[in-house]
């Protein structure tokens, strides 16, 4: 575990938030086998995301000078959902992403939040495990969904099975 500091986002880590969101989207493009994940420039969803949440939700991890994750709390009355929470590749496995996630857990507290979420995608399993040990071991929602598009090969893999039910990812 390594020493690290959270705090509020500030208008000069934009640039390397937008990196992490970048090393997250490429996370997401390696699992899924698809280089069209986050658009042509991902860092900018950042942005996006930003503008969405406020500057006031989003949290960011520094070891010494070097900011090396995000998170944020999308907030909607009493709920909330912690998303994302980014690590990046070279600091993963030395507590930043708990740190992060605890800091989150504490703030969605000090609001009040009743029921805090998280979603990590499907194939993400390490995600999955990483959240399962933080404590989220309550299934609220689950969403399914039906590929419209034309099939590509090896798109999905054969996935869990849930009540029965065998699902692709």
């Amino acid at each position: 575990m390594v020493d690290v500091a959270i705090r509020q986002y500030e208008p000069a880590d934009l640039g390397r938030c937008r990196s992490l969101w970048a090393e997250m989207t490429q996370y997401h493009r390696d699992i899924y086998d698809d280089p069209s994940i986050g658009g042509d420039d991902p860092g900018l969803e950042f942005d996006k995301h930003l503008d969405k949440v406020g500057r006031q939700r989003v949290w960011v991890a520094k070891v010494g000078a070097e900011i090396v994750g995000l998170t944020s709390l999308i907030q909607d009355g009493q709920e909330a959902e912690i998303e994302p929470v980014v690590v990046s590749f070279g600091h993963r496995g030395e507590g930043i992403g708990q740190s992060l996630v605890k800091h989150a857990i504490a703030e969605a507290r000090k609001l009040g939040i009743l029921c805090l979420s998280v979603k990590p995608v499907a194939r993400n399993e390490e995600a999955f495990s990483f959240f399962y040990e933080a404590g989220f071991k309550t299934l609220g929602h689950i969403q399914l969904f039906m590929w419209l598009g034309p099939p590509m090969p090896g798109q999905w893999k054969p996935g869990p099975v849930l009540f029965g039910k065998s699902l692709d990812y």
